[in-house]
């Protein structure tokens, strides 16, 4: 819609505001890995919202989950926890993509070739990429970008009601947002466990190594032979290793769930 007597029309303010709330503002200072630059493309105001919400946050979890979480976790729970999100991923790129068949369909089965247009100025930034993860969660956030116009317009045309078309946004919004708390839990459960393997390893190095003359029960126990003790090193805590979660879908008592469109 072009400027005119009877309104006045954004030129940006609508994405200097989302821009510019604080509780959107990730905390990006421990991630030092180099990033892929790539332009947003974000029209719609539902798609503007979770990118500024939810990209950064994102992106910042899964580093501390997949970089400084192997520096002290075993490398397979990191792995598990990796494999968990790309699965979660996957489901949603595909429920997003029913959206927009459906609505696509529909538009052709009702011979509309119009799609409703936004009349805020597109966002479009320079972002980074820091990880395969990062980019599907950026290319997801595109999709449900692209649902938005094509259910706004079967709403206007009447092919579906007002109530069918929130649902239909309600929908693709959670499945979106629910994929930047999954990663912020796993974080979460990451940060306490390194937290708890620091710990055990400080209790591990200020407990005194044990005299074989104080220990002869343990020294025997442990396999003395031919009348020499063997000695036992106390300081080594036989309780640091942290255990690997049994189950893909649950690590650190979250579960993945898979989230459908209906």
């Amino acid at each position: 819609m072009n400027e005119s007597a009877l309104a006045v029309m954004d030129s940006g303010e609508a994405n200097r505001r989302i821009l510019a709330k604080d509780e959107y503002r990730a905390d990006f200072r421990r991630v030092e890995a180099a990033s892929l630059k790539r332009k947003t493309s974000l029209a719609s105001g539902e798609g503007k919202r979770i990118f500024a919400r939810c990209f950064y946050t994102f992106q910042a979890g899964m580093y501390f989950v997949s970089t400084l979480g192997r520096t002290k976790l075993p490398r397979e729970s990191i792995e598990q926890i990796e494999q968990a999100v790309r699965v979660k991923l996957e489901v949603a790129t595909k429920e997003i993509d029913k959206v927009i068949d459906g609505a696509e369909l529909l538009l052709k089965q009702n011979s509309i070739e119009t799609i409703a247009t936004y009349d805020t100025v597109p966002l479009e930034i320079e972002i980074g990429i820091t990880s395969a993860l990062g980019r599907r969660y950026f290319e997801l956030i595109h999709k449900l970008d692209q649902a938005m116009p094509l259910v706004q317009t079967l709403e206007i045309e009447e092919i579906i009601s007002e109530k069918q078309a929130e649902h239909q946004r309600s929908n693709a919004k959670r499945i979106v947002l629910s994929l930047a708390s999954t990663v912020r839990n796993f974080s979460s459960g990451v940060r306490r466990r390194m937290n708890e393997a620091d710990a055990k390893k400080a209790e591990g190095d200020e407990r005194p190594a044990a005299r074989p003359a104080d220990d002869a029960p343990l020294t025997e126990a442990a396999g003395g032979t031919n009348g020499h003790d063997i000695a036992v090193d106390s300081s080594v805590d036989q309780d640091a290793q942290v255990i690997v979660p049994a189950q893909l879908g649950a690590v650190d008592g979250v579960h993945v769930e898979q989230t459908t469109v209906q």
